[in-house]
Parts: C-alpha cells; structure tokens; sequence
C-alpha cells in the first residue's frame, strides 16, 4: 500500500462492557461528516485538553501493560493532532450510529471513509483526514465508559490498548468520544496515535 515501512498497531482485544461485537461501505455526502465534526469540535475545545492531560499524565509513569515487555515508560507527552482527531471522531461517530464495535468501519452510511461497499480500516480513515506522513500508527476503542478516568483506567487494564497508550513510537493523537443512547453501548470512544 504505502512505499514506506510502517508499523500499524491494533489494540487487538476490545474493550467494553460485555462482549464484543464485529460488524463489516458507503461513500456519504461530505456535509453530513463536516456537520458533525463541527458540532463535535465545539464541544471537544472544554475536554481534549483533560484528556490529553490524562494520557500523558499515565505515560510519564513506569508500568507493565502485561504484554510480555516487561515495564515500560516513562514515555515522551503526546501532542494533540486535529487530524487524528478527525479520523477517531469519525470512527467514534461510526460506531454510535451503525450500533456496531470493531476497528473495522461498519459498512453503513457512517463508514465515511468506506470504499465502494467495503468497510474502512483505521489506517485508512486517518490517511483519509489528512494524517499522511507518519511510520507508526495505532488506535484505542471503547464502549461504554462514562468518564475518561474509566476509560483510561480500562484501557490501561488491558494489555494491547496499555501497550498502545506507553508506546514511545507516538508523538500525537487525536480521541474522540460520541453519545448516542440507542445504541447498544450508548458511549464510544476512540484514540488514534501516530508518530
């Protein structure tokens, strides 16, 4: 795909309340996306800063993610990127509204970054929002978290989402969270990370 070596990291166990569930794409109209994350931007202005704070705050301590390395840390503060952002809301926003949880798209309306049917990837829906020159690349998701102590707190449990949150690879990200109360987890989140 890309002439260049990349490492693509997947928290590969999923992270939520109860059992996890895969669901496999549309091209949509690029105003239902641009509304969306305007309204999003709007909100996330009162809370990225928290949440930044909070990642790095645990990757400036020395752990074990209990992923066979041994501890790790303390790792270099990670920079927000608007463009990660854009790809974790998108997939956030996926999620949400598809009722779905997967690092693959759903496959429906809201798989923005969808291709003629099939489902997006995570490294495609940030190439997609403009996130191009990097050699690393890795994503977080949870459902079901109501704060983002509980979350961080979940995911650094969890030795692939710990592994990706320690990972001294990264210099930025991007994470986003979407509501959406019919759905089955009823709160979405996702990270990405580049470097």
């Amino acid at each position: 795909m890309l002439g260049r070596k990349m490492v693509l990291m997947v928290a590969v166990g999923l992270l939520l309340v109860g059992c996890g569930e895969s669901s496999d794409a549309y091209a949509p109209t690029s105003t239902t996306a641009g509304e969306h994350l305007e309204e999003a931007s709007d909100l996330l202005k009162a809370d990225y800063q928290r949440w930044l704070d909070a990642i790095n705050q645990a990757r400036a301590e020395v752990r074990d993610c209990h992923d066979g390395k041994g501890l790790v840390g303390p790792s270099q503060p990670l920079r927000w990127n608007d463009e990660l952002y854009a790809s974790a809301y998108e997939h956030s926003y996926d999620m949400a509204m598809s009722d779905t949880f997967s690092h693959y798209g759903s496959g429906t309306k809201y798989d923005i970054t969808a291709d003629g049917g099939s489902p997006s990837y995570f490294y495609e829906r940030i190439e997609n929002n403009g996130y191009t020159h990097y050699q690393h690349l890795g994503e977080n998701i949870a459902g079901g978290q109501e704060s983002i102590e509980e979350v961080m707190n979940a995911w650094l449990e969890s030795p692939g989402h710990c592994a990706n949150i320690m990972n001294n690879d990264f210099d930025e990200i991007g994470m986003a969270i979407v509501m959406e109360e019919e759905s089955r987890f009823g709160i979405y989140w996702t990270q990405n990370f580049g470097g």
